[in-house]
Order: structure tokens, then sequence, then C-alpha cells
């Protein structure tokens, strides 16, 4: 009898244990690089959203200067004497201190 129902389980595998590699695989995914990705674009945001007048910064192409006037969507950036250049805001990469 015991022999009769190994038999008939061993052919039948539970569908969990079939997709648990797959599971396995996103969870490491999520992990290793969606999650720190997600921290990092919400600090950008965050520093963004702390910009202010007289702040310097570098824009991610490296150009140095600071900040003049904010709008809604771009930064004016003074780089040099008489020399002001309009950015989008998303392209500052970090602020000095």
């Amino acid at each position: 009898m015991i022999q009769l129902l190994f038999s008939q389980t061993q052919g039948q595998t539970n569908p969990f244990i079939s997709f648990l590699p797959l599971i396995i695989i996103f969870v490491i995914f999520y992990l290793l690089l969606i999650l720190p990705q997600q921290r990092k674009q919400k600090k950008h945001k965050e520093m963004i959203a702390s910009l202010r007048p007289g702040d310097r910064v570098v824009t991610s192409s490296g150009i140095h200067g600071e900040i003049k006037k904010i709008k809604d969507r771009t930064i004016i950036l003074k780089i040099a004497d008489k020399v002001e250049i309009e950015i989008e805001k998303e392209v500052i990469g970090y602020k000095k201190q």
C-alpha cells in the first residue's frame, strides 16, 4: 500500500517547487539591482528639491557653477564672470559643500 502511494506521488511535482528558482532569481535582482537604484533616484530628487540660489553645483557633464536663479524645470547657472547658462534641473550631478 505504501509503495502504491509513493508511486502515485512520484510523477507529480509541486508547481511552487518548479517556480522556486525563478522566484529566487527575481528576489536577487530586486535586492541587488532595483532597490539600490530606487534609493539613488530618491536621494537625487531630494537633492534637486533642496537646491537654492547661491549653491555651488556640478552637472553630470562636469560643469562647475553657482546657481543664480531656479525656474520651474530649469536652473540659471553662473559658470564664469558674465557667463550664465540655462540647464535642466535633472542634470545636476551633486551639490558642492
